[in-house]
């Protein structure tokens, strides 16, 4: 029997062994299905998300306001309606992977001053808004299209390098966001306005203007009262165009006095619209502009430096040391404090903060007495101004308690504090002018029967003597209230 050469041998069992493990190597070689489709759908969602954040918005008037639409992912879906710096609302208007976003921009003041002009436009603003919302989602839908298309096919050529993947990527993507739109339009609930739940300063929003419900229902009722309003403010300007007890010439000072705006951010475009209407030279504010004077409200004081005119400002009891630093830092503000005086708009001021700080129950209040001797120490300031050659116009304190300390040294001291306005001659001559809320007293607006007024005033000044010629105080009626007034007075001499 012939024996097999031991060489040739070996040789045919490694090809035999080669041949058994091929089949593994190919299996190992060859990558897993399911980690392939992972790969994708993450190519697919992340291409479609960087596409809707660049571009993926769509900029839409919507009414009197300029608005941004935008789509972006969620799980639970819904709509958020952004109303800065007011809050959030949200609704739950449908459920799908994709969120509708809306940032209330701006008030277009063309578009609300046709409103202003003709108030009977007011009919159809209701299909107006609608009819423009309608054609921001389709300018959306066909963009947010694009935006995901491209965002995930471009992503997918990137990793993939190859045509076919990268278009596969692009049709996933415009699966995605067909199956979207499908579930969004099954499950769309138009009566989510109903029930929205409101962050931010809007949280409070139900216990003041009443329920959602009440305001969709009823929005003919609604509707009558924001056109009598429109109606009032209309005639407000007609009127105060043409009152004849006192006209000033072009070259009158003009001083908007502002006082206690208690963090309610609707008086900043009050004021800037008084700015404009009267053409003010200079603001004063005398005080409580803030509610608690933390850090965390400093932002609220940004406004200040938009107004476009010079800005004077004194510490109120609600206005901490930090708020006045703050402040300090602003290129329009000129702070006043321990009597320090400044000409700002061709007038001369001095000023002091409020000695006491009340929202700090850690800290014993001096009450009355620290208001007295603060009131002291600013007429001292104004007497010493006086024997500089360099006379005071108008001093401003926050307290009245303070201010009436200055009379006989001054001839206008400006306060506030009390919520109220209302005007007086001191015994040795100096006239003092208290305002009232500006901000309505902000949260407090709510907390008698009827909500506080938003109260201002504008001083007209003579350009060379800077002695008070008249005022007018502007009342608006407070939340939720439709009326508007400006009584114009006449300085006694």
């Amino acid at each position: 029997m012939s024996r097999v050469p031991a060489a040739p041998l070996r040789r045919r069992n490694r090809r035999t062994e080669d041949r058994r493990r091929l089949p593994f190597l190919a299996l190992t070689a060859r990558p897993r299905p399911w980690l392939r489709a992972l790969g994708l759908v993450t190519v697919v969602l992340t291409g479609a998300w960087l596409g809707l954040l660049v571009v993926g918005n769509v900029r839409t008037p919507v009414g009197p306001m300029d608005t941004t639409m935008a789509l972006r992912p969620s799980l639970s879906g819904g709509t958020k309606i952004n109303v800065s710096p007011l809050g959030a609302l949200t609704l739950d208007s449908h459920v799908a992977p994709l969120r509708l976003d809306v940032d209330v921009d701006q008030l277009d003041p063309v578009r609300a001053q046709a409103l202003v002009d003709h108030p009977e436009r007011l009919a159809g603003l209701q299909q107006e808004v609608t009819d423009d919302i309608e054609h921001g989602t389709l300018d959306l839908a066909l963009r947010s299209t694009v935006a995901v298309v491209t965002g995930a096919t471009v992503l997918g050529l990137a990793v993939y390098r190859r045509p076919r993947r990268a278009l596969a990527a692009g049709g996933l993507a415009l699966a995605l966001l067909a199956a979207s739109g499908i579930s969004a339009y099954a499950t769309w609930n138009p009566r989510s306005v109903l029930e929205p739940r409101f962050s931010g300063l809007l949280s409070s929003a139900p216990s003041v203007v009443g329920n959602a419900r009440s305001i969709v229902t009823e929005f003919d009722v609604y509707q009558k009262e924001l056109a009598r309003l429109v109606t009032n403010v209309t005639k407000l300007y007609d009127v105060a165009s043409t009152l004849p007890a006192y006209q000033p010439d072009p070259s009158t000072i003009r001083v908007l006095h502002v006082s206690d705006i208690h963090l309610n951010p609707a008086s900043w475009k009050i004021i800037e619209s008084l700015v404009t209407q009267y053409k003010v030279s200079v603001i004063v504010d005398s005080g409580d502009t803030m509610d608690h004077g933390t850090a965390a409200e400093n932002g609220f004081l940004d406004p200040i430096e938009d107004l476009g005119v010079p800005y004077v400002w004194v510490r109120g009891n609600h206005d901490s040391q930090a708020t006045q630093r703050y402040l300090e830092h602003m290129k329009n503000v000129h702070v006043l404090d321990d009597g320090r005086a400044a000409t700002v708009g061709g007038v001369r001021f001095a000023g002091t903060g409020d000695p006491q700080f009340t929202p700090d129950r850690s800290q014993p209040t001096g009450g009355d007495a620290a208001e007295r001797l603060a009131g002291a120490r600013l007429a001292s300031a104004l007497r010493d101004q006086r024997a500089k050659g360099t006379p005071v116009d108008i001093a401003v304190a926050h307290e009245p308690v303070a201010a009436q300390e200055t009379d006989g040294t001054v001839p206008l001291v400006l306060c506030g504090h009390l919520h109220t306005e209302g005007s007086k001659i001191l015994p040795l001559g100096t006239r003092l002018r208290r305002e009232g809320s500006t901000g309505g007293s902000g949260l407090r607006a709510v907390e008698g029967q009827y909500p506080a007024p938003i109260e201002a005033s504008i001083l007209y000044l003579d350009r060379d003597t800077r002695r008070l010629q008249a005022w007018d105080e502007i009342g608006l009626g407070g939340l939720g209230r439709t009326t508007a007034e400006v009584s114009r007075h006449l300085a006694k001499k």
